[in-house]
This record gives structure tokens, sequence and C-alpha cells, in this order.
């Protein structure tokens, strides 16, 4: 059964920014619940200390590693959480991320909050997320 993704707006601001409000899937056989990915290198070492830019780059290479580990890409996100030490900082940013999943073809239902701290120091992005297929 092929999976059926439709997008529940019933405003249409959300949809300008790049997210829905709501997706209903049907039809999925595998749900992927991503952790929260953040600007680590592959040896387990902060990267991009204190830089939004990068670090949402490498936080979203991540994200697709841990995709693509499960044979699915950014077009499979049903859900993504955004977590960040700066609001303000990453929206200065967040074309990053916008384009990457506009890219992909995918506006998955969002929600970004601002945090005091992430668990690693010098972290500035975390991207959590959830994956059907």
């Amino acid at each position: 059964m092929a999976v059926e993704r439709t997008a529940i707006n019933p405003v249409a601001w959300s949809t300008e920014l790049g997210f829905n409000q709501g997706e209903l899937v049907s039809g999925h056989t595998r749900t992927l619940y991503v952790s929260g990915q953040t600007a680590m290198g592959r040896e387990g070492k902060p990267q991009h200390e204190g830089d939004m830019a990068p670090q949402l780059a490498l936080s979203l290479d991540n994200l697709e590693a841990v995709l693509g580990e499960a044979e699915m890409t950014l077009a499979h996100l049903v859900r993504l959480n955004v977590h960040t030490t700066d609001v303000d900082l990453l929206f200065q940013h967040y074309g990053v991320l916008a384009a990457r999943l506009a890219a992909a073809g995918v506006a998955p239902t969002t929600t970004m909050l601002g945090v005091v701290r992430l668990a690693v120091p010098g972290q500035l992005v975390e991207l959590e997320g959830t994956a059907v297929a």
C-alpha cells in the first residue's frame, strides 16, 4: 500500500513559511522517530561552536544520515521539531532549513522552541523528526 499524505491547513499562512498545520498519513508501513540531531561530527565532537548557519546545515546533514540508514529521505518527514537557544538568530538563517525542505518537496508539521540550552554546550540548534514510508 502506498503512503498517502494529506496536508491539513485550515489557514494558509503556515504554507507560506514552509510547513503544514497538520498532515494526515495513511497507508504507511514504517515509521522512524529520529532523536534530536545537532552539529556533531562523526567522531562525536561538537562542530561550529556558536555559529548558527553551519550548525543548522550539519544538523540537517545528520538528520538526513539517520533517514538514509532507514532508506528514507527528507521527503519522508511528517514532523520536524526545531529546538534553538536563539530564536532570532535561527530566523536569520532559517532559509538554510527551508531551502532543503523545499528541495525535498516536503512541508512537515513543525514546532520551533526556544530553550535555555541544549545538552552539548555551544550547540545552538537541534532537529528532531518523524518520518513515514
